[in-house]
């Protein structure tokens, strides 16, 4: 399987008072990069969020540096899956900035029905693509 590429440009939003990369702004830039994966699995975001019968919220994240990003930047955002159990699965990305890893990041996802909070399985549109 082959890993989901997102190249995007750091923007002056998303750094800190020193002017680099403030940790979770890297972590939502992250979840972009998964949300555009989603999209080329046909996926309309709006009714995927929006689902009364599924949702999936991330239980864990995590995120390690290893050197800075600053304004102006260009990433490059590997995105890799794998399935955990068929209610749980994980996103790894390794962040690049030309040829360097400047960062790594996980989030792990639960399938629950958001009505009754109960853990079920991964909607097979995922669960086929991890």
């Amino acid at each position: 399987m082959t890993k989901f590429t997102y190249q995007r440009k750091i923007y002056f939003a998303d750094t800190d008072g020193a002017g680099v990369v403030y940790f979770s702004n890297l972590l939502s830039i992250c979840h972009q990069a998964y949300e555009e994966y989603l999209t080329t699995l046909s996926i309309n975001l709006s009714d995927f969020f929006a689902n009364k019968l599924t949702a999936i919220p991330i239980i864990h994240a995590e995120i390690d540096f290893f050197k800075p990003l600053f304004c102006g930047d260009i990433i490059i955002i590997f995105l890799d899956r794998k399935l955990v159990n068929n209610k749980v699965f994980e996103i790894n990305y390794e962040i690049y900035k030309e040829n360097d890893l400047v960062a790594k990041a996980l989030t792990r996802h639960i399938s629950i029905d958001p009505q009754t909070r109960k853990t079920q399985e991964i909607p097979l549109i995922i669960k086929n693509n991890l």
